[in-house]
This record gives C-alpha cells, structure tokens and sequence, in this order.
C-alpha cells in the first residue's frame, strides 16, 4: 500500500480562519509519502526518511489484543531512547486512529511502515498534516476527525493534503466549506517563498492568538474581503496593497509587528507572513528578483512561487 499528501501553505487568513475568515491556502510541490508492506509478525516496524532518503526516526511496537505497544524507538539525530516525544505522538495517532475505526491493526498480521519526506522538517509545510492524512487514508477514517483528536487545528493542512489547485477554506459552525478555485496570478514570476531559518510552532501561536477577547466580526468580515480581491487580483501593484492591508489587520489583532517592520524594513518590496507568525515561510512579491537582498540578511532558502506551489 502506497499513500502521499501534499504540504501546503496558507496565504491568506492566518489565525482568524479558525474563527471563519475565508482563507486562501495552496498544497505545494513539496508532501510526503507512506510506504506500507506487510508481515507476518504482529509487529509494526516504522521507519522515517528526510528529504535526502537519510533515516531519522525508528521505533518498533508490538500489536497485541488491539493494542499498540511501543517496544523501543530510536530519533537517529539525538540517539534517545523511551519516552521518545516523536514515538510518543506516533503512537497517539495510530491509537486515535483505532478509536476511529477498531479494525485497523486489529489482525495477525504485522508490517513495515516507510515515510518519506520530500522537504526539509523545519520548513513547516505539513511534516505532520501529511502524516496524519496519510495515516487516515490508511486506517479508512476521516482525517479532519483524527486531526481532531491529535494536534487540533483548523484543518486547512488536511484540505490541502487532499487537494491538487489552490483552494479557499472557511469553516461555518461544525462544518467547513472547501472549493477549489483558480489562482495563477499573471504576476507569480514576482513571487517568492523565503524561509525564515526557524521552524514555528502553530501550535503555540494558536494558543496565544486563542487569549484575544476582543470582537474579531470586523476584522474577519475585512480579511474575508481581501481573500476574494486576492484570487481574482490581475496587477502585483494591486496584490502589493491587498497583502500589505492583510498584514497590518492580523498584525493589530495579535499586537505584533509585521514582519518587514521587525526584520526588512528597508526592503522595496511587499513581504506577508504565513502561517504562525515569526518563523517558517514569508510570501515576497518583487518586481525585482530578492534572492541577493535576502541572501545578504543570512537567509539563503528563496524558492519562486512556480517551483513551491501545485498548480
């Protein structure tokens, strides 16, 4: 059994889509895949490579009356073994995975399970949406609901996981709406992808966004906005003042600096952050190539916007 979700990034509606701001969010080039093969010892022997096919987590657990056991495990980096969190994580999935469906890893059998990474762990594209999504694909239970019940969130990773275009999400109540639309902006050669040298938890910044009290209708009603305005966007003139409009809203909401104030405040150019603020990938639109001013400042991983997004 072979099973691959998609990375993704979020262009528009960071933090509020959990609050129902229609968002624009892009699966990317980048995903990872799972590898299953079966075996006839009722054990579950993981495997994880990165980018550069080089193994970085082991573990090995035993599967006995619906049970997973976790037996040993190894993060190769560290060389730590028991009470391993990544082991620890896995092994919460699988076990949210049965409590959805009772059948999976419920037999005689036991197997080889293979992960590969097609990106770098720190870039924050998915590493772990796509494991979730690819492990919900293979345990046959819905992986907005295993989401759900391992790292939370509000399920736009997973959407993107599933999907080849550009989509918006929005969330409605208990539901969400997903609809794949066309975005290729004319100006997507002045479009690039910079990494700020530093993996973001979103976790965290959800939680700090989540102790805002204030009455957020107005601001979700704007960005919701500006979401539309972006996909059918025609100039980067245009795009420049949407994402800069966008930036100075979400900055307000969760009273902190935009990013080009904080670091590149002498850049000629449009940046937005994406995602959790303060790490991960910035959106830089450009009318001339950024890679020397950026390169300059110490960050050396700039990617256009052709060669990250699947479109």
């Amino acid at each position: 059994m072979k099973f691959y979700s998609n990375g993704k990034l979020l262009l528009t509606g960071e933090y509020v889509v959990l609050d129902g701001a229609l968002s624009l969010a892009v699966p990317t080039k980048f995903g990872q895949a799972l590898n299953i093969e079966v075996i006839n010892d009722p054990k579950l022997i993981w495997n994880s490579f990165d980018e550069h096919n080089i193994p970085w987590f082991e573990a090995e657990f035993e599967l006995q009356d619906n049970k997973i056991i976790n037996q040993a495990s190894t993060t190769l980096s560290a060389k730590t073994k028991d009470n391993n969190p990544v082991a620890e994580r896995l092994l919460q999935i699988l076990s949210s995975a049965q409590k959805l469906n009772p059948k999976f890893l419920n037999s005689a059998n036991g197997y080889i399970v293979t992960t590969s990474l097609g990106f770098p762990k720190n870039w924050g594209l998915g590493t772990s949406s796509t494991l979730i999504n690819n492990i919900a694909n293979w345990a046959k239970v819905d992986a907005f609901k295993l989401l759900e019940l391992t790292f939370g969130g509000s399920g736009y990773d997973i959407a993107c996981a599933n999907n080849n275009s550009p989509i918006t999400y929005q969330l409605h109540n208990n539901s969400r709406e997903i609809s794949s639309v066309e975005f290729k902006p004319k100006f997507k050669d002045h479009l690039y992808f910079v990494y700020l040298n530093k993996k973001q938890n979103s976790r965290d910044g959800i939680a700090q966004y989540k102790t805002n009290t204030a009455n957020l209708s107005e601001d979700i009603s704007a960005i919701s906005t500006i979401t539309k305005k972006i996909i059918t966007c025609q100039s980067l003139k245009a795009f420049n003042l949407l994402i800069s409009q966008h930036e100075q809203l979400i900055s307000n909401i969760i009273k902190q600096p935009t990013i080009k104030d904080a670091l590149f405040n002498d850049f000629k150019g449009c940046i937005k952050s994406l995602g959790a603020w303060g790490g991960d990938f910035i959106l830089v639109a450009s009318k001339e190539n950024p890679t020397n001013y950026f390169k300059a400042k110490g960050f050396t991983t700039i990617i256009n916007y052709n060669d990250m997004v699947l479109n």
